[in-house]
C-alpha cells in the first residue's frame, strides 16, 4: 500500500472508528431521534432561516428527501416552520423547546467526544494542523471538481 492509499484508508477508519465510538453514546442520550434527525436539528439550530433548499445543499439530500425529515421532524414536535414578512413565498424552520433540547444535548455529546479525542490534537502544533487543513481543503476541491466535470450530483448518493 502505497502512502496515498494509507492516508485514504487512514480517513475511512477514523471515520467508522468514531461513528461506532460515539453512536451507542448518542443513542442513549438521543433514543427518539434518528441520527439524520439530530444532524439536521443541529444544522437548524445553528442557522438562521434554515430552509429546505439550504438543509439539502448542506446534507448532499434532495430537496424531497429533506421535506421528509423535516416533515417528520415538526410532527415529533422538534421544529417548526414559519414565513418570513419580507418573503412569504418561502417557508423557514426553527427549533421548538423541545428542538432545542435535542440540539443542546447534541451539542454536549459533541464537546465530551472532542475531550475524549483531544488528547491526540494535544500533540500536533499549529503548522502541521494548517497543513492538514490544507490537504483536506485542496482534496474537497478536488472532489468537487471532479463530480461536477463527470456531471455528478451529490445528493442522489446520500
Amino acid at each position: 500500500m502505497n502512502k496515498n492509499e494509507q492516508i485514504l484508508k487512514g480517513f475511512a477508519d477514523i471515520y467508522n472508528k468514531t461513528v461506532i465510538l460515539n453512536k451507542a453514546k448518542m443513542e442513549m442520550e438521543l433514543k427518539e431521534c434518528k441520527s439524520s434527525e439530530v444532524h439536521c436539528i443541529e444544522y437548524i439550530g445553528k442557522n438562521k432561516d434554515s430552509n429546505v433548499t439550504r438543509l439539502a445543499e448542506s446534507f448532499y439530500m434532495t430537496r424531497g428527501a429533506i421535506s421528509k425529515l423535516t416533515k417528520k421532524l415538526m410532527e415529533k414536535g422538534y421544529i417548526e416552520s414559519y414565513q418570513r414578512m419580507d418573503n412569504n413565498k418561502e417557508i423557514y424552520f426553527k427549533l421548538t423547546k423541545l428542538g432545542q433540547e435535542i440540539y443542546k444535548c447534541h451539542e454536549k455529546l459533541h464537546k465530551e467526544f472532542c475531550n475524549r479525542d483531544k488528547v491526540v490534537f494535544e500533540g500536533i502544533d499549529s503548522e502541521q494542523l494548517d497543513k492538514m487543513i490544507a490537504f483536506v481543503e485542496n482534496y474537497n476541491r478536488h472532489l468537487d471538481a471532479e463530480l461536477k466535470k463527470q456531471n455528478i450530483d451529490k445528493k442522489i448518493y446520500s
